[in-house]
């Protein structure tokens, strides 16, 4: 696998390693700081990012925005990819192929980037990188340490969008967040 950003994301473009890429309009690499100590983990696009090729751009990446905005940080501080860089037809979960198909590019990133933090965004990723049998009703906003990485799961924005109820949980659970960005990294802070 590539050792560089320019090569990782080169070879991410050309990927056709499952049939995603049949139809996909854009593949939705990454977006943020290439050095950030923290990194946001979604499922994959849906149609806005698939558009524009870009992670979390409709109105649930403008929540995440907003959720960052609440504890001091905007999404050049970070990092945030999917687990898959295409989209699913109909915005439904991707499949554990396509799952297995891409997820090298994600260790890649995750490799370059080396973060202090990793918050996945919703269940399919936390089931990805935290632990297979996650459940995110249960286990939202709880640590975990996976090589030497402090990682939690948040409410993906959607979910929130769809139950708004979740809403006070979710802003706990950033709150947390900026409690241990503040901890644990040099240059970036949540105020």
């Amino acid at each position: 696998m590539a050792d560089s950003w320019e090569a990782l994301e080169q070879a991410c473009m050309n990927c056709r390693e499952c049939s995603l890429w049949e139809t996909r309009k854009n593949v939705v690499f990454g977006v943020g700081s290439r050095d950030a100590e923290v990194l946001f983990i979604g499922e994959g696009p849906g149609a806005n990012e698939d558009e524009q090729g870009e992670p979390f751009v409709g109105r649930a990446g403008k929540l995440l925005d907003d959720m960052l905005a609440i504890i001091g940080l905007k999404r050049e501080n970070v990092y945030i990819a999917n687990i898959v860089k295409c989209r699913p037809p109909e915005n439904r979960d991707p499949l554990g192929v396509e799952q297995d198909a891409c997820i090298g590019y994600l260790r890649r990133q995750t490799a370059l980037l080396r973060p202090k933090i990793i918050v996945c965004l919703g269940r399919i990723a936390a089931m990805k990188i935290i632990r297979e049998d996650f459940k995110i009703s249960r286990e939202h906003g709880q640590w975990f340490e996976k090589a030497g990485i402090q990682m939690m799961a948040v409410y993906h924005p959607a979910a929130l969008l769809r139950d708004p109820r979740r809403r006070p949980e979710a802003f706990d659970d950033f709150k947390s967040l900026q409690a241990k960005i503040n901890e644990l990294c040099e240059h970036t802070k949540a105020e």
